[in-house]
């Protein structure tokens, strides 16, 4: 999606089985301030599926491509989730391309391997995508009724019980038996659990198992990208816990994380927000303002806090 030029170029990529129209909450402010494109990454919504293909330097360069044959001028680019690690590439190696970005809860650090396997809940919806969609049959039914709900001090991940994801799964199921090669889109669902399923049906699976094997981040080492960005940088960071209180990561950083990624990029701004992954979209007014302040201001300094 490309919007009309009301300043600053701003390229907007949603996160791991998202599409772009994920931001479609924030996108009305947004073309207001901004030449907004939106764009699908490789084996999402309405992109190609490259099975092989699906590691950060691949797709840096694909966006890359983007910037400089479409855009045309050093852009803002603001990536959610795997889409923020994207952005990351491009700043630390593909400079004259990037004004600033955003990494919008990216999994710095913890998408890396093997900590990915090892201390991310992540990688167990990973391996639920793998066992239900990757294979000739994809059962949508039996992604969702095997998803476990992480749940620390009455934090949770997903806010919808198990029985009830494992029905609409079944709906989603009969969907796209009865409509075959047409994206799910169930009106009468919770508006996040709509896009999700919508974008699962025009979701490359393999996507998912190059971070289940390790290779989404062969060649791209998140330290030294971090030291290499010579533009502004900002990093938004949602909601997260660990369960039982040392155990596994459900979110995308910890504030360990975040703070090595200050150690090593002193005038990061970081800003915690209240919000699910998708900041985005779960608080779309929220993203907004701190981007748009993030563009107009020349000093970028590290917040306090």
């Amino acid at each position: 999606m490309e919007g009309p030029n009301r300043g600053p170029a701003l390229v907007l990529i949603p996160g791991q089985g998202m599409t772009w129209d994920s931001f479609a909450r924030a996108l009305p402010r947004l073309v207001s301030h901004f030449q907004v494109y939106a764009v699908d990454v490789h084996g999402h919504g309405g992109s190609t599926w490259t099975p092989g293909e699906y590691d950060f330097p691949t797709m840096g360069e694909d966006i890359a491509a983007l910037l400089a044959d479409v855009v045309g001028r050093p852009a803002i680019v603001s990536g959610n989730s795997s889409g923020g690690l994207i952005a990351l590439w491009l700043a630390a190696y593909k400079p004259d391309l990037v004004d600033r970005i955003v990494m919008e809860d990216a999994p710095v650090f913890s998408a890396e391997w093997p900590r990915l396997r090892d201390d991310c809940y992540v990688y167990q919806v990973f391996e639920q995508v793998s066992r239900s969609l990757a294979g000739p049959d994809r059962d949508l039914a039996a992604f969702f009724a095997g998803l476990k709900v992480p749940v620390e001090r009455g934090q949770r991940l997903w806010s919808l019980p198990k029985a009830l994801m494992a029905s609409i799964g079944w709906v989603a199921s009969v969907h796209e038996a009865l409509k075959p090669g047409q994206p799910v889109d169930i009106p009468f669902f919770p508006p996040a659990m709509r896009l999700v399923v919508r974008s699962l049906t025009a979701y490359d699976p393999q996507f998912s198992v190059a971070f289940l094997d390790g290779s989404a981040c062969r060649d791209f080492v998140h330290a030294e990208a971090l030291r290499d960005i010579g533009c502004p940088a900002m990093f938004m960071h949602a909601d997260w816990f660990r369960v039982g209180g040392d155990g596994i990561l459900v979110g995308s950083v910890d504030d360990d994380d975040v703070g090595r990624m200050r150690e090593i990029v002193p005038a990061l701004r970081y800003r915690r927000m209240h919000s699910g992954h998708m900041i985005h979209f779960y608080r779309p007014d929220a993203y907004v303002e701190e981007l748009l302040r993030f563009a107009d201001d020349e000093s970028c300094a590290a917040s306090p806090y």
